[in-house]
């Protein structure tokens, strides 16, 4: 139920359209009911019986004793033909005809206005409940920390946002519209049924308790078979999107067929799950028309007997009441859905609130001192972190950097390089000690404030489906043309830029793919650059490029490094040669730190490091043409 209420929730705020759709929803029961009634006239002139006629066998009323709440009812309709038709309408058959056609005409105009009004009046509640929604949710992924998406799939977040919305938005139109619609509808249709015949009227209520244990039974399981189709659907979603991804990969070791293998196993397994959801939503529909119908049958059963006998109703009125019995049956199906789509709206809002209630690892402190400087130094303070608890990746690290140094940061595969430059813009909080710039904890820190300290210029460079501009202003609109060029010419990318048929109006493909790694590497360069950081993080930023585009990159990075305190996973000779400190780290400790030629003189990991990986020479300068 709390799932329920926090979806309505996102309904307040539309409520003014809302009240209009119910309104609408209002009118269009009258007009209906008012299209009904005019069936009974339409006989009585066809077949010339007069009014709304009594029974075979009339009763003469005891004037005592006052009229019965059936005749009561047909003297109400009577005026009421009146009214629209004159008094003597049933002495003139063929006038009450043509005006019965016209009231049925303008009726039925009025009926399809409201039905449309409705209609959009519920389409601006549910497109808008979807779009806040949606909107809540990618700004909380954006909130979470970096750890959540490490151990959620893409697939799975992109199925909550797009499949799981869809289906919640259903459960919004079947609680305001059906569950308001059809349940108005069935009153009425019962009521004048109960006018007419109270007897006959008895019969039709056999139908109600079977028809309200098949709707809660089968809402049950299917709210289940909902969760399980969604989770299907998310795992189908998220081999799309790794395929898509990886595809060179995949056409490099020759494995479409092994991807293709996997998707079928997957849409396989999904087919299966929706089989078993659109068997169980699909049970209620039939069995409550077989049930209406089986009541219909016993109706016209034992009714015409009645009407044979005169004991009941005249002929006209039994096909009447008939009408109005069966008329019950379309929203008695409709309203047997209603809990279906409820089931399955709230299993996919139970998916959805699960990320929304999903806390970040990461907070910002909710009263942040103000620091948007860098003045002095950037100190780690016995700090100790690991992913889980129980294995930590870097212990008690305590180093200190002064402004304008480079810190080169060396060590074997799983050392803690990496994860320790991600604690220093905040992607990670340590599990013990902590950072501060210029004497300032970084926790008390705007996240904004901090990471604009900062520049990053990763191995796995990212970039996004837009033009070569855009991405190297990545979030600057207003940033004048000349600037942009300028740190791409710093960053050796504007030669290749100039050479693309629209230079920096290029649109360069999900992350790139159009461009070279070199020629994407020297973007994000440019990018950084023109953020102007007075704190540079470089994780193996040239380590995967061939020879040519590493001496490109590499001069690059230099003129990234001016003047500005930069923390470097090293990777290359000339980077770790030059660094004002090298630190080395085994197993989550600083083993080894100092300068280059100190370091080799030890002969420690360091000197082994060097002897594997850092052999070659420092790259030559580049030529006048590579300028």
């Amino acid at each position: 139920m709390s799932t329920y209420v926090r979806i309505l929730k996102y309904v307040k705020p539309y409520w003014p359209h809302l009240a209009g759709s119910i309104v609408c929803i209002l009118f269009f029961i009258v007009f209906s009911s008012v299209t009904l009634l005019s069936i009974q006239p339409f006989l009585s002139t066809i077949f010339q019986t007069g009014g709304p006629a009594a029974p075979a066998e009339p009763q003469i009323p005891d004037p005592a004793a006052g009229l019965s709440l059936q005749q009561s009812f047909k003297a109400a309709v009577e005026k009421i033909y009146e009214i629209f038709m004159g008094p003597d309408w049933s002495s003139r058959p063929l006038e009450s005809l043509h005006r019965l056609c016209i009231m049925l005409i303008a009726v039925v105009l009025l009926k399809s206005l409201f039905e449309y009004l409705q209609a959009y009046f519920m389409a601006f509640v549910e497109q808008g409940v979807i779009r806040d929604i949606r909107n809540d949710i990618y700004i909380h992924l954006n909130r979470l920390s970096l750890g959540f998406f490490h151990g959620t799939k893409t697939g799975e977040l992109i199925s909550r946002i797009t499949n799981d919305v869809t289906l919640v938005n259903s459960g919004i139109s079947a609680s305001f519209f059906t569950l308001v619609k059809n349940p108005l509808l069935i009153i009425v249709y019962l009521s004048l049924a109960v006018l007419l015949s109270w007897q006959l009227s008895i019969i039709a209520f056999l139908i109600l308790p079977f028809s309200l244990y098949l709707i809660s039974w089968i809402g049950i399981r299917l709210r289940k078979e909902s969760t399980r189709s969604q989770e299907r659907m998310a795992e189908v979603t998220s081999v799309l999107q790794e395929t898509i991804a990886g595809t060179r990969i995949v056409k490099a070791f020759a494995m479409e067929h092994f991807e293709i293998g996997k998707f079928r196993h997957k849409t396989n397994e999904y087919f299966r799950t929706l089989l078993r959801l659109t068997r169980t939503r699909n049970l209620a529909s039939p069995l409550t028309e077989f049930l209406g119908t089986m009541v219909g049958v016993g109706v016209l059963w034992y009714g015409g007997q009645e009407v044979l006998k005169g004991h009941i109703l005249g002929p006209e009125e039994f096909i009447f009441f008939l009408i109005l019995v069966f008329s019950i049956m379309q929203p008695v199906k409709e309203l047997s859905s209603v809990n279906n789509r409820i089931q399955e709206a709230l299993a996919a809002g139970d998916r959805i609130f699960r990320i929304l209630d999903t806390e970040p690892d990461v907070k910002e402190n909710p009263r942040p001192v103000r620091h948007v400087s860098f003045k002095k130094s950037v100190a780690f303070r016995r700090v100790s972190f690991g992913y889980n608890p129980s294995e930590p990746v870097l212990q008690r690290i305590s180093l200190s950097v002064r402004k304008g140094d480079v810190l080169a940061v060396v060590g074997p595969s799983g050392a803690g390089k990496s994860s320790l430059l991600d604690l220093l813009p905040r992607f990670y909080d340590p599990t013990a000690g902590g950072i501060e710039i210029d004497g300032v904890d970084i926790r008390k820190m705007r996240f904004s404030d901090l990471r604009s300290l900062m520049g990053i210029v990763t191995q796995e460079t990212i970039l996004f489906n837009d033009t070569v501009r855009n991405n190297i202003a990545y979030g600057l609109a207003d940033m004048p043309m000349e600037r942009i060029r300028k740190a791409a010419e710093s960053a050796n990318a504007h030669r290749f830029i100039s050479r693309m048929k629209k230079g920096y109006d290029t649109v360069i493909g999900e992350r790139g793919i159009k461009l070279s790694g070199g020629e994407r590497q020297r973007l994000a360069i440019a990018r950084a650059l023109l953020k102007d950081p007075p704190i540079l993080i470089l994780d193996e930023a040239t380590s995967s490029l061939d020879s040519e585009s590493e001496r490109l990159v590499q001069q690059a990075i230099d003129r990234l490094m001016e003047n500005r305190t930069s923390f470097v996973v090293a990777h290359r000779l000339s980077t770790v040669q030059n660094a004002d400190r090298i630190i080395v780290l085994d197993r989550g400790r600083i083993v080894e730190q100092g300068r280059h030629a100190e370091l080799l003189r030890k002969r420690g990991l360091y000197k082994r490091l060097y002897d594997m990986q850092f052999r070659d020479e420092p790259a030559a300068p580049l030529s006048e043409e590579e300028r």
